[in-house]
């Protein structure tokens, strides 16, 4: 699915329609979602982060355990973890309006959401820097602030540009850094290609070092040493916290260049891999820990 930017005119009303139903696929259709909506159930961090960025926190009801951010979103009742929502949980809320990211799940809650007749929006999340901008656009075309979503967007797009002309300018060679989600089993869990950790890695002027993989799996010890990451990346969040302890527990990772120098990076994971409005700060972060004595925060 492509989501595309309407133009700035008249024809931004028309095109409107046609957006949201590129959104929404077959959970409603176009004319169905209301873009003037009072009470927004948000399931995703980002899309939460993006709807209070747009000044609409006061319609949202409630949010799933990802929100995070704002802190202020804490306060709103609680649907569970995405991928693990309760339907029942999120139709006591009364809402007449569901955004949420793709894959949210089970799939037999989606679908008691689906027949309960809440229009619902599903926003696509491709892990790519790129797709920020048309991530954000999506969330104002569902909520109907398009112009703050386009200014917003602009914004972070502008953001990532002069990101790019920073770390362009980074010294040879580049960081090779390891995102280890978690641990299980004595292997550590890393991220490769098409996912958020290597678009965030990427943007802060790293080397993903377990680009050798696509998505997130195990890596046994040897494909470790081959990989030889100089920084172990992980998320500081307290569901799922690695301790520098545990991870250089592992032999593989002690003998690494990462473990012989203790390099050890721990971030927010929505802050890290939301790859949302604060993306363009995150990977700037990322990048003075990575070159301390060539970027500052």
């Amino acid at each position: 699915m492509q989501l595309f930017r309407a133009p700035r005119t008249a024809a931004r009303t028309l095109a409107a329609p046609l957006i949201l139903l590129a959104l929404a696929g077959a959970s409603a259709r176009a004319d169905e979602i209301p873009t003037d909506a009072k009470r927004i159930v948000s399931i995703g961090g980002t899309v939460t982060e993006i709807i209070y960025a747009l000044g609409d926190d006061a319609r949202i009801v409630a949010v799933d355990s990802t929100s995070t951010y704002p802190a202020s979103a804490a306060d709103k009742p609680d649907v569970g973890y995405i991928r693990q929502l309760s339907a029942e949980g999120v139709l006591s809320q009364k809402p007449d309006l569901i955004i949420a990211e793709a894959g949210a799940g089970p799939a037999d809650a989606m679908a008691i959401l689906k027949a309960s007749g809440i229009p619902i929006v599903s926003i696509q999340t491709p892990p790519e820097a790129g797709a920020i901008a048309g991530k954000i656009r999506a969330v104002g075309a569902a909520v109907g602030k398009d112009d703050a979503a386009d200014k917003l967007a602009s914004k972070v797009d502008a953001a990532l540009k002069t990101l790019e002309t920073r770390v362009s300018a980074l010294p040879e060679p580049k960081k090779r850094v390891l995102f280890a989600l978690s641990l299980a089993n004595g292997r550590a869990m890393a991220a490769g290609t098409d996912t958020s950790a290597d678009a965030i890695i990427r943007l802060a002027g790293g080397v993903n070092a377990a680009s050798g993989i696509s998505g997130y799996k195990p890596l046994s010890d040897e494909a470790v040493i081959a990989a030889a990451p100089e920084v172990v990346l992980v998320m500081d969040n307290p569901a799922m916290h690695l301790t520098a302890e545990q991870a250089f527990a592992l032999p593989a990772l002690q003998s690494s260049p990462a473990g012989k120098a203790r390099a050890f990076i721990a971030m927010d994971g929505l802050y890290l891999l939301g790859l949302g409005p604060r993306t363009p700060q995150a990977a700037l972060d990322l990048a003075a820990k990575l070159y301390p004595d060539a970027v500052k925060p």
